[in-house]
């Protein structure tokens, strides 16, 4: 990873876009930084498409894209539990225009799901005791999680021990920095990203790469980190540094939302 000055005024000029993880890269302690808030508010306002992708529940995401006008987040959608559900804004946030909620499976697959994750659930209780589902839950629709840093404290080799229950039941599996995620599809960011942007934009991700980045964190950003041209860990990422095989090309001095709005300055230091 070089250091984000590294990063040239000339790739940075051609951002057209930008993805970023929620979870300890905009967030701490579960709520979004007042600098992370900024930099989101000053990238759209400069014209770029900006879009949260996150392992959180589409439940949880809610909140933030229903909001008053002035409260919700300044973005163009949002893309929840790795990619496999978004919410996409009315314009203006008009309660005249309530939000859109995207799915990649349809009704009857998502039911079908829903029903053998929650044996799963009963099965991992069983297997690996002391380990209980994210508090976040009620509101997730297409996979599973299971808390091993957020309110919990497990270790890498119980982490492991769930992860196996989760992948011998067929399930996907991806570690993000607070939650152990299981889902029923091939769903990861990378996945999503391409998907919500040909939903939103009516265009090929893939080539367009050099117009966009990625700002994340942990494990389940690895897709994005392998994918993007331009992708950028905030510091705090060193924690997972060691058990990851794809990191991002650029890294933060600051971290969390100080480090995402390190990457926004960036982004409009030559507009």
């Amino acid at each position: 990873m070089l250091p984000l000055s590294h990063w040239n005024s000339a790739a940075r000029s051609t951002i057209t876009g930008i993805f970023t993880d929620i979870d300890d890269t905009l967030t701490s302690e579960g709520a979004i930084m007042p600098d992370a808030l900024r930099a989101l508010a000053d990238l759209k306002a400069a014209g770029l498409v900006v879009i949260p992708i996150t392992g959180r529940p589409i439940g949880w995401c809610e909140p933030f894209m229903a909001a008053s006008p002035g409260a919700a987040w300044p973005v163009d959608a949002m893309v929840a539990e790795n990619g496999a559900v978004a919410f996409v804004p009315g314009p203006g946030h008009s309660p005249l225009q309530p939000l859109t909620k995207l799915y990649q499976q349809d009704t009857a697959t998502r039911r079908a799901n829903q029903a053998r994750m929650r044996d799963i659930a009963a099965l991992v209780a069983a297997k690996v005791p002391g380990v209980d589902l994210s508090r976040d839950s009620a509101g997730r629709e297409t996979d599973i999680a299971f808390d091993y840093a957020e309110f919990a404290r497990h270790t890498p080799d119980t982490v492991q021990k769930v992860l196996a229950v989760l992948q011998q039941a067929g399930m996907q599996t991806t570690v993000s920095s607070i939650h152990i995620h299981g889902c029923f599809g091939d769903f990861n960011k990378w996945q999503g990203a391409n998907w919500i942007v040909r939903e939103l934009l009516g265009r090929d991700l893939a080539q367009e790469l050099d117009r966009w980045v990625f700002v994340g964190d942990s494990g389940n950003d690895q897709a994005m980190f392998e994918h993007f041209t331009h992708s950028v860990g905030v510091a705090n990422i060193a924690r997972f540094v060691p058990q990851l095989q794809h990191l991002p090309r650029y890294v933060t001095q600051g971290e969390r939302g100080a480090g995402f709005a390190e990457v926004a300055r960036a982004i409009l230091a030559d507009r």
